[in-house]
């Protein structure tokens, strides 16, 4: 991973991680997912204040360049009272060096030997079967909890292919 460390993000690192994510998701916009919503929308604010309140709590992690620069980042949390990757990201020019998969070891880890939930889209080659690989199933909408189901309707909301918006879990052996 070409010298790619982790590390908790520091809390002046809100932009960076924001900038990450809109560098990722130019993967989208050539899968014909235009995910260009204003700054000031609802669920970009919600969802930053998400990430910041993770930085503050130490649940936000960056996967850091030899210069100690953010590359990818993951944001942890949880959700109906278990372990929740709210985010993963990677830049565009750092994606296939195992960065992605590194920060979701980590949260495997993290999750310590609890269901570990996400979000994702289905139909992406680079989303369900990325989490599949991991050890991730699709959970079935109807038996997710209050909070997960909330969830999937803000993302619904607001983002492009609302049905194809699925949870996943991790459950460890």
């Amino acid at each position: 991973m070409n010298g790619v460390t982790l590390r908790t993000a520091h809390v002046n690192e809100l932009g960076a991680l924001v900038a990450i994510d809109d560098d990722a998701g130019q993967l989208f916009v050539r899968a014909g997912l235009d995910i260009d919503i204003e700054q000031g929308h609802p669920f970009v604010v919600s969802e930053q204040q998400r990430w910041a309140l993770a930085i503050e709590r130490g649940l936000a992690l960056v996967a850091a360049d030899t210069g100690n620069r953010p590359v990818g980042f993951m944001i942890l949390g949880d959700v109906d009272g278990e372990p929740y990757l709210d985010q993963l990201s990677v830049r565009t020019g750092h994606m296939q060096q195992g960065i992605g998969s590194m920060l979701v070891h980590h949260a495997i880890s993290w999750s310590a030997h609890r269901p570990l939930w996400l979000t994702t889209y289905a139909h992406l080659p680079w989303n369900k079967p990325f989490y599949e690989k991991h050890g991730f199933v699709k959970h079935p909408e109807e038996e997710c909890g209050a909070e997960l189901c909330a969830i999937l309707r803000e993302q619904r909301a607001a983002l492009p292919d609302p049905m194809q918006r699925i949870a996943m879990v991790r459950r460890c052996p």
